[in-house]
């Protein structure tokens, strides 16, 4: 499918992409979004939390997945942005807080990674079991993007209520993307993410002592030092590139067929050049591609409500069938 001509153009201001990242996050603040829990108790033993929040209209058969990034949970603003717009316009939401996101340490010395598909999978198979929508409709920030572009591109029979995806500065190559942040213009966001995440891991390390030693966490430098620790051993992979390897989306992509709109910013810091999919969108006719100029990463800032992103995912989900 041909590129898609983008027509978000913000004011001056958030014409800059640090801007337009560090605004939402500091400044924006969602407070008439009510979310209501639900536990599903997963394959392993393990549990994953969810968060549903509600339109007002009677028997609504349209649901959205909604799945956050690294270090985030379904209260991030970007999510309950996404669910107030959606709630507004005859959508039910859930908002996924990935394993250990939730705000309780899970059962399992395991968490989440950007490749957890079969999670995602057991909550769609949940949903379908329990509740009666004909259209599901999944939205992925960032880390989460990535996991959708690869739960529907991998070898697996799609549920027919799955009719559309929206995929939102999505790091489609997980290697390209470490590099990106590694440069010295995103020092900052680096050094929060390997804080919060040392964080998580002193938490783990009190649960499972056996696993995994304070000096090991403490002595990590780098998200690489992380993952060559932490997320590959603890998710079955060899070390940190062959987690990176093998869960980028990137390679998945050829095999979408459910209609995917992929929204990544020009100017989004933590993206290298294989993180926008133009030769895959090109050969694919599912895969949609918009790459504004502006945006930075999970940014899309427009004065009132609703964001640019917030408007794409709705107006691409009422297309495809919603």
């Amino acid at each position: 499918m041909p590129l898609l001509q983008s027509n978000y153009t913000p004011t001056f201001l958030f014409k800059n992409g640090h801007v337009s990242t560090i605004f939402p996050n500091v400044f924006r603040k969602i407070k008439d979004v009510t979310q209501k829990r639900e536990r599903i108790e997963l394959h392993d033993g393990d549990f994953i939390d969810i968060d549903w929040s509600y339109t007002i209209s009677k028997n609504v058969k349209k649901v959205a997945i909604i799945v956050h990034g690294l270090e985030g949970n379904a209260q991030r603003q970007y999510i309950l942005g996404t669910a107030r717009h959606l709630n507004h316009n005859n959508w039910d939401v859930i908002a996924v807080n990935l394993r250990n996101c939730s705000g309780e340490v899970n059962r399992l010395y395991r968490s989440y990674n950007a490749g957890v598909s079969e999670d995602i999978d057991q909550i769609i198979n949940h949903v379908i079991s329990k509740y009666s929508y004909t259209n599901i409709s999944l939205c992925g920030f960032s880390l989460g993007g990535n996991i959708i572009l690869k739960y529907l591109g991998e070898d697996r029979q799609l549920a027919t209520q799955i009719k559309a995806a929206t995929a939102i500065s999505a790091p489609c190559d997980l290697y390209d993307s470490l590099l990106a942040i590694n440069k010295t213009k995103n020092i900052i966001y680096e050094k929060r993410f390997i804080r919060h995440l040392k964080e998580k891991l002193l938490e783990r390390q009190n649960v499972f002592p056996d696993k995994i030693t304070v000096e090991e966490i403490t002595t990590c430098k780098s998200l690489m030092d992380i993952d060559n620790l932490y997320t590959s051993k603890a998710h079955g992979y060899k070390d940190a590139i062959d987690y990176y390897t093998k869960c980028s989306s990137l390679q998945f992509l050829k095999n979408i067929k459910v209609p995917t709109l992929v929204l990544n910013a020009k100017n989004d810091s933590f993206l290298g050049d294989q993180c926008y999919p133009i030769d895959e969108a090109k050969k694919n006719d599912h895969l949609f591609l918009e790459i504004p100029d502006y945006g930075g990463h999970v940014g899309f800032y427009l004065p009132g409500k609703a964001y640019y992103n917030e408007q794409r995912t709705l107006d691409f989900f009422e297309k495809q069938g919603g």
